[in-house]
């Protein structure tokens, strides 16, 4: 991994889930949750995608609020502090 690639050892991972099924709607199967969580360390855009894609979502089609929101609370959970 590079520089860019974050140290998520701080993230909980099942408050960052959990926030997502009850303030954006995706509640994700845990093959889903592994797939974001891969995703992580590529960018929160790339964690973005992976939870539309785990829900089933068509990303490119998906409204952009909605892109936004799970942005926003994946944000929210993996920044430190």
């Amino acid at each position: 991994m590079t520089d860019a690639a974050a140290n998520f050892d701080h993230v909980d991972f099942d408050e960052m889930f959990a926030a997502l099924c009850s303030e954006v709607g995706f509640c994700l199967h845990e093959k889903g949750q592994k797939k974001v969580i891969a995703a992580l360390p590529k960018g929160l855009d790339a964690a973005m995608k992976a939870v539309l894609a785990a829900d089933g979502v068509d990303e490119p089609n998906a409204p952009g609020d909605l892109k936004k929101a799970v942005r926003d609370c994946l944000k929210a959970h993996v920044q430190p502090g």
